[in-house]
């Protein structure tokens, strides 16, 4: 099984190379040798760049390990690229001529001092994305860059791809999220549009249910908050969970939208408040309402 996966790294590093020929039969002949990294995340550190700590003047540290996958570099760089969620792309070198495998670490700090670009903490914004590889400069004098100055991938898809090693590790600029959980909806709301004319609601519970889909993103059970039953429920028999859907968490706002039971959209706003509960705005062409979503 070692010997298979020697071979598929080899042949993969040939696609990448420069040069490759056939030797007349079904093997391909590295000309020119190559050399890729092995770039792996501390299972115990950070694996995103806490917005919340750092303005908090939190130091959130990161740490990883690199080491070579294959080829035979004289000289190693661990390099760093920062892409900002504005459009402007910073590049610069991390550590300088670093021997491999080895394990490194990075502060929120010392990342704001190695890119001249960036001047404080007020200059990390949601979405953007410090990617960390290497540049490898081989005996005969060619630089292998695994990353472009503006970020974008110097190598082949196959060495993209390949699930034998990974040649970059990328530190997003986010938020923790962790809102799964069983929440009482206390809403109130009136009907609009095609759903005037109904009673409205006053502090009505309803509970839902918020499912983790990973990455900031959650399911719901009921995208109104149990609005739609308690407005329509009675005077139409239109009851129960009538719009399920996904919103997304970005360090503490709410955002999403989805289609109702009744061929209209709901566009679903709210803030998430310091004690866990939800402040949420629910609007559609059928309802207008607000309400506090409180975990059980």
């Amino acid at each position: 099984m070692k010997n298979i996966g020697t071979i598929l790294l080899s042949f993969t590093l040939c696609l990448w190379s420069s040069s490759c020929e056939d030797d007349g039969g079904a093997s391909k002949i590295i000309l020119e040798d190559g050399a890729a990294p092995n770039m792996i995340k501390s299972a115990n550190a950070p694996a995103f760049i806490d917005l919340i700590q750092v303005e908090n003047g939190e130091t959130v540290n990161l740490s990883f390990s690199a080491d070579v996958a294959q080829g035979n570099p004289a000289v190693t760089d661990i390099v760093g690229v920062y892409t900002t969620v504005a459009g402007p792309v910073y590049k610069t070198t991390l550590f300088g001529d670093v021997s491999l495998p080895q394990d490194f670490s990075l502060s929120s700090e010392e990342i704001i001092s190695v890119f001249p670009e960036l001047n404080s903490v007020n200059d990390f914004e949601v979405g953007d994305i410090l990617t960390i590889t290497t540049r490898f400069t081989m005996d005969d004098g060619r630089v292998l860059e695994i990353v472009n100055d503006d970020g974008s991938s110097n190598t082949g898809t196959n060495i993209q791809t390949t699930v034998l090693f990974s040649t970059v590790i990328n530190y997003p600029v986010t938020c923790p999220s962790d809102l799964s959980g069983i929440y009482t909806a206390v809403s109130s709301a009136v009907g609009v549009g095609g759903g005037a004319g109904v009673p409205p609601i006053e502090d009505r519970e309803y509970t839902v249910t918020v499912t983790d889909n990973g990455g900031g993103s959650y399911s719901i059970s009921d995208y109104s908050g149990g609005i739609y039953d308690g407005l329509f429920c009675v005077p139409f028999s239109v009851c129960g969970d009538l719009s399920s859907g996904t919103i997304t968490d970005i360090c503490g706002e709410l955002n999403g939208s989805a289609p109702d039971c009744c061929s209209s959209t709901i566009t679903f706003e709210g803030t998430v408040l310091a004690n866990g509960d939800w402040e949420v705005s629910i609007s559609s062409g059928l309802v207008t309402g607000t309400a506090i979503w409180i975990k059980q």
